[in-house]
Formats: structure tokens, sequence, C-alpha cells
């Protein structure tokens, strides 16, 4: 199976966040077949521009020195994602959730998330999945 893991999955991995299920965390470190969107990335520069994500202080480039390093295949944006988008409903208005959202369906990648409101896509798989114990 190959994942596409969304920008918090992303940061609780990097970060060790106890947030993160086990369940996810495995995936990611044992699959092969982990990629995020540079959208992802493109999102980690903003929140970090605007304040919003103060538990991230390395530069985009660092992180993507950490995905390598942790075998996650960064994916580049393609036209086929934004035509997707205009076939999506307004269920998320945040855009990068969109491109994330419209890169797994595009692709058939499951996607690693706990936002309740991407499985609300049609065409959408995702996976998250916690233990009472975690």
């Amino acid at each position: 199976m190959k994942y596409l893991v969304d920008t918090c999955t992303l940061i609780w991995y990097m970060t060790r966040d106890k947030k993160l299920p086990e369940s996810v965390r495995q995936i990611i470190y044992d699959s092969d077949n982990v990629y995020v969107s540079i959208a992802t990335l493109w999102e980690i520069a903003v929140k970090q521009t605007t304040g919003k994500l103060s538990s991230v202080t390395q530069s985009v480039y660092r992180i993507a020195e950490l995905c390598a390093n942790n075998g996650i295949i960064i994916m580049p944006l393609k036209l086929a994602y934004f035509e997707r988008i205009k076939q999506m409903p307004l269920i998320h208005r945040d855009p990068f959730d969109r491109i994330i959202t419209a890169t797994a369906i595009e692709e058939d990648l499951t996607l690693l998330t706990q936002d309740s409101e991407i499985v609300k896509y049609d065409g959408v798989k995702t996976f998250w999945q916690t233990n009472k114990e975690e």
C-alpha cells in the first residue's frame, strides 16, 4: 500500500509528538511507499511565517532532509490535482487540505490524517487508528 502523510501527521512524526498514534507511526517507519506533498512544506512555511506553528523551527530545507532520511518521498504538484480540486465540494475551505486530498485521490494513496472533514470526500482513502492505550 502507498501512503500520503498530511501536514499534522508529518509534524507529529518529525517531532515525536504523542498525538500521533503508534499504528500510524509504524506505517511511516515500516513502509517504503510513504509520500508527502510539496504543498505540506509550503503550508509549514506559511504557518511558520504567521506564527501559527511554534513546534517546528527547522527550515523547509531541513524538513526536506528529514523526510529523505526517514524514507518519505516529496511529491511535486501536478495540474491534475488542481483539476480534481475543481470537482471537489467545498467541504474543506483550507487550500492546503484540498490539494493534499486531491493528491491522495489522484495518486490512489491512502491519506494518513486525523482530519474528520477529509473523510467526507468521495474517493479518498484514509487511515488513522488509535488504541485506548496510546
